[in-house]
């Protein structure tokens, strides 16, 4: 079990680090959805590596962590709701909004995920990491671009 949650944390935050060395994006749609995912990244990055032991536990942070990622889950459908203009370094699929409802059901997965995390201590969180990462490996494997 403590392998699976290790590879879970190790995935979302490989995830979060592919993301962030992308090229950026212009359309201002795509930069406002690019924006709100880099957060994500980093406040599940903050969250696994206390999980991992990459960082010393902080429970301050650890919360705000909680909170930011909650928020961003709350702020999805609203960043996403126009698609704009053609953008080839935006990794958002076009089946976002031929699929809308989907999308939205996933993102507050993630909220979700996020809200039910204990982030009393190293362990609480560790349990919780793999349900975030899950939530965010269901939506990017349908609704956004892998790009090597």
């Amino acid at each position: 079990m403590k392998h699976v949650k290790a590879f879970a944390i190790g995935a979302v935050l490989a995830a979060g680090a592919a993301f962030a060395q992308d090229v950026e994006p212009t359309d201002p749609n795509a930069v406002a959805r690019s924006e709100l995912m880099k957060l994500v990244g980093m406040n599940t990055g903050i969250l696994g590596n206390m999980a991992q032991g990459k960082d010393p536990y902080d429970a301050a942070k650890a919360e705000a962590a909680k909170a930011a990622l909650i928020e961003a889950a709350g702020k999805i459908e609203a960043t996403f709701a126009e698609q704009g203009g053609a953008d080839p370094a935006s990794e958002a699929k076009p089946e976002i909004w031929a699929n809308w409802d989907d999308f939205l059901a996933k993102a507050k997965a993630m909220g979700d995920a996020a809200g039910a995390i204990d982030v009393a201590s190293v362990e609480s969180i560790g349990a919780g990491m793999g349900a975030i990462g899950g939530t965010c490996r269901d939506c990017h494997s349908t609704y956004r671009v892998m790009k090597n």
